[in-house]
């Protein structure tokens, strides 16, 4: 079940700070948390009056980031300053600075480091604080509240407890490898297959499965260009034993040209014995054309 996305109209609160800056943040009584998320993604956020929303986002397969996101081009370019804030009743706490984050006109964005610190930083009763310069060039803070947070990160940390192990861009390119003289997939092999199908599963889009069988140099040339199309159809079989359609595949054998390494030394080699696997996500239309080109090459 999706977490639930609550859903509120906040009060501005615009305050000059110590050095005139505008100040951007939401009345302690109103702040509310939300939190959104499926198998690929998950959102913690919190809408700041008036400016836009201020987001944790963590994708499948990665660590979080923060983005403060402005509903029009607050920011002027460039590098912002990061801090977790001390918040007013913590007088005896200064303000951690986490370095510079990257801007653009309509938002800001952390690295996974810095949006580690700054959950971490909540959970104290710090405040993710961003101080930069408007379009016009004056000083500029946005400011989330720690109010009403840990609810909130537990209903966040039960959406990524569901995350899948890994996100497109991770799974798109993968190979899988094989022992000498070998047609039988070891159960890491398996192991890796089945992480790429249950990703494929959630994600129906994916309708291009390319297979690329390859060997090492041991052995006749032709005999090994053999045993990669032998090793790329196993792959197939495996696959479509799960349930994936014999349509969506594309299977090439090179046998031992188009080496990852130089068959030298065993390690080599064994690194070379692979099934290279590629996935795409391709417009139906474009995919029937590319079918009619592969039927009269036939």
């Amino acid at each position: 079940m999706r977490p639930r996305l609550l859903f509120f109209l906040p009060l501005l609160i615009l305050l000059p700070s110590a050095a005139g800056a505008l100040t951007f943040q939401t009345k302690l009584e109103q702040v509310q948390w939300s939190v959104e998320g499926d198998r690929f993604e998950c959102r913690l956020s919190q809408p700041i009056a008036d400016f836009g929303v201020g987001v944790f986002i963590r994708r499948a397969g990665e660590r979080p980031v923060f983005r403060v996101q402005a509903g029009e081009a607050w920011f002027a370019e460039g590098s912002a300053l990061l801090y977790a804030a001390a918040a007013p009743w913590q007088s005896s706490h200064s303000n951690l600075q986490l370095g510079t984050v990257t801007t653009k006109q309509r938002y800001v964005l952390s690295n996974q480091q810095q949006a580690g610190r700054l959950l971490t930083g909540l959970l104290e009763g710090r405040a993710p604080m961003v101080r930069h310069r408007t379009l016009e060039g004056r000083p500029l803070e946005v400011r989330l509240q720690p109010a009403e947070f840990a609810n909130a990160y537990r209903d966040y940390l039960a959406c990524t407890e569901n995350l899948l192990p890994v996100n497109y861009e991770q799974i798109k390119q993968t190979s899988v490898n094989f022992d000498a003289n070998s047609l039988d997939l070891t159960s890491q092999a398996r192991a890796k297959l089945d992480v790429l199908l249950e990703f494929m599963q959630e994600d129906p889009s994916i309708n291009r499965i390319y297979l690329d069988g390859h060997s090492d140099n041991s052995g006749d040339r032709l005999l090994n260009r053999d045993v990669s199309r032998r090793r790329a159809l196993v792959v197939k079989a495996y696959m479509m034993a799960k349930g994936v359609e014999e349509d969506r595949f594309i299977v090439r054998f090179n046998g031992e040209r188009y080496p990852l390494k130089p068959n030298n030394s065993a390690t080599n080699r064994a690194a070379n014995r692979r099934v290279a696997i590629r996935l795409e996500r391709i417009d139906q239309e474009i995919a029937e054309q590319l079918e009619q080109i592969d039927f009269e090459r036939d």
